[in-house]
């Protein structure tokens, strides 16, 4: 095989794909020196779906001249069996991870199929949609309702990752997170805005570096001021002496992923959350 080459990759599961995709992405992001094309397929539920799945597949090898890479999360043997009729190397999450729990509690799991589905009924996926909605309603420091039952208040200057990582956040973790900008006139003055000075201990600071900053603010306000290096480069450095006299906590935002940033903030601010 050529290794310039890139490789298709499939996520194929009974429910949305996420466990796999998830997993799928830690284990590829270890071969940077590989391209590969990723293909999601949900809700594989049927025989019938499967040999579509296959079919799919089998076109993928064609194509690249190379075996696909199919990470799985199917529970139904038939359904599996139906899948791996094509030619791949097939990573499946349960075979790995399973049979190990098995034989280790001495007992067989359900291998029922869109069992995480009934988290739809528990209080941590309520207590989920209900941090989604207060992130959403608090995005950009459009409202100062209800800031008190904030579990975290991410601050910085505009477009430094702050509503991303809020969402994710609350989606994964089911956090309330607001966020709320520092802007010119904040610096101006040289201090917080007052709505956030009674939540100080709430608040958590985002930064980026000037070049990267440029870099996103063109893309939405090209050749303006607003875009400028130059003015990227003193809103940084006065959001982060502001935050540094406040001893607001504060993390890089330009080398990490929305998944590492969340992570250091639950740390950071010591909160105690599950994921998903």
């Amino acid at each position: 095989m050529n290794d310039n080459k890139s490789r298709t990759v499939f996520f194929i599961s009974d429910g949305t794909g996420i466990t796999a995709e998830t997993l799928g992405h830690s284990l590829l992001a270890q071969f940077p020196e590989m391209r590969f094309k990723q293909v999601r397929l949900p809700f594989v539920d049927s025989v019938a779906k499967a040999r579509e799945c296959a079919s799919r597949i089998r076109d993928a090898a064609r194509n690249d001249g190379a075996r696909p890479v199919v990470f799985n999360s199917l529970v139904d043997s038939e359904v599996l069996a139906t899948v791996r009729q094509a030619d791949a190397l097939y990573l499946d999450l349960l075979e790995r991870f399973i049979e190990p729990l098995e034989s280790e509690l001495g007992v067989k799991s359900t291998h029922t199929v869109g069992r995480f589905h009934g988290i739809a009924d528990s209080l941590d996926y309520k207590d989920r949609i209900e941090a989604i909605n207060f992130t959403l309603a608090h995005d950009d420091g459009v409202s100062h309702a209800n800031l008190d039952t904030a579990d975290v208040i991410l601050v910085g200057v505009s477009r430094s990752g702050k509503t991303p990582t809020s969402l994710y956040l609350a989606m994964q973790f089911g956090v309330k997170a607001a966020n709320y900008p520092l802007i010119p006139e904040d610096f101006e003055r040289n201090k917080l805005p007052t709505e956030l000075h009674k939540y100080r201990r709430k608040l958590f600071g985002l930064t980026i570096s000037p070049e990267r900053l440029a870099q996103i603010r063109q893309e939405r306000r090209p050749d303006s001021l607003y875009a400028s290096l130059e003015n990227c480069r003193y809103e940084i450095e006065a959001a982060q002496r502001l935050m540094q006299r406040e001893h607001i906590p504060w993390l890089d935002s330009t080398a990490r992923s929305i998944e590492e940033i969340s992570t250091k903030i639950i740390q950071e601010i010591h909160l105690d959350k599950r994921g998903y």
